[in-house]
């Protein structure tokens, strides 16, 4: 389990490049309103819940993610456009 703020999420969510929501969804063999779900969203009828939970407090409260693996994959996606720009 790992704990960020919320706007430590949408921070996140906001640096990933135009695509990345589709391109998460294709890689990791999952809906692209799932990976919405994670970021915030709440379209259940398309996307799953995606094991997060929210607290509130101050920075937009707490996030407790119980997998990382959307998580971990958004990061790589940064990593990556850090590495080539």
């Amino acid at each position: 389990m790992r704990t960020i703020t919320f706007n430590e999420l949408r921070k996140i969510k906001d640096a990933l490049p135009s695509g990345s929501m589709h391109r998460i969804a294709d890689e990791l063999n999952i809906e692209v309103e799932t990976v919405r779900n994670f970021f915030g969203g709440s379209n259940f009828m398309q996307g799953q819940s995606v094991g997060i939970h929210f607290e509130p407090g101050p920075d937009g409260g707490l996030v407790m993610i119980d997998d990382t693996t959307v998580l971990d994959k958004a990061i790589s996606i940064l990593e990556e456009i850090s590495n080539n720009g």
